[in-house]
């Protein structure tokens, strides 16, 4: 009880609210931990890395692409790589938020002609470096 009634004193003498001290603690907690998330993002994005991947699921080619969004123009250049492998999209989905790009594209061949996972792989990654440079994590299948 003495302590609790010396708190109350100091409290009351320095004229501040113990519940205003504790938000003002809190706050600078969140703004440091606002900070220290804003400090590892930039580094992500310093470090991102191009992953490309296609699989062949029956007569469908699944092609999923993440990359930095430096360069702009991804998706254009994705899409005219799959015009000259003569592979019409079926479905996408593309996300170009912030400096990521991500694609999810289902392609089939034009008529008779037909491409390899390979060729799609390398066709891809063309595209993409042509408007970044950087290592490439390719996946086949």
């Amino acid at each position: 009880m003495a302590t609790s009634y010396k708190l109350q004193r100091r409290t009351a003498a320095s004229g501040r609210n113990p519940k205003s001290a504790k938000r003002g603690f809190i706050v600078k907690n969140v703004v440091l931990h606002f900070y220290k998330l804003k400090i590892k993002l930039e580094q992500l994005q310093r470090e991102c890395t191009k992953e490309v991947k296609v699989e062949k699921i029956g007569q469908e080619f699944v092609v999923r692409v993440s990359c930095c969004n430096k360069g702009g123009d991804k998706l254009v250049s994705v899409l005219s790589a799959f015009d000259e492998l003569g592979l019409d999209v079926v479905r996408a989905s593309v996300s170009c938020g912030g400096h990521l790009f991500s694609m999810e594209a289902i392609a089939v061949a034009q008529g008779q002609q037909t491409s390899g996972v390979r060729d799609i792989t390398r066709a891809v990654i063309k595209a993409i470096d042509d408007k970044q440079g950087g290592e490439v994590e390719t996946v086949e299948t």
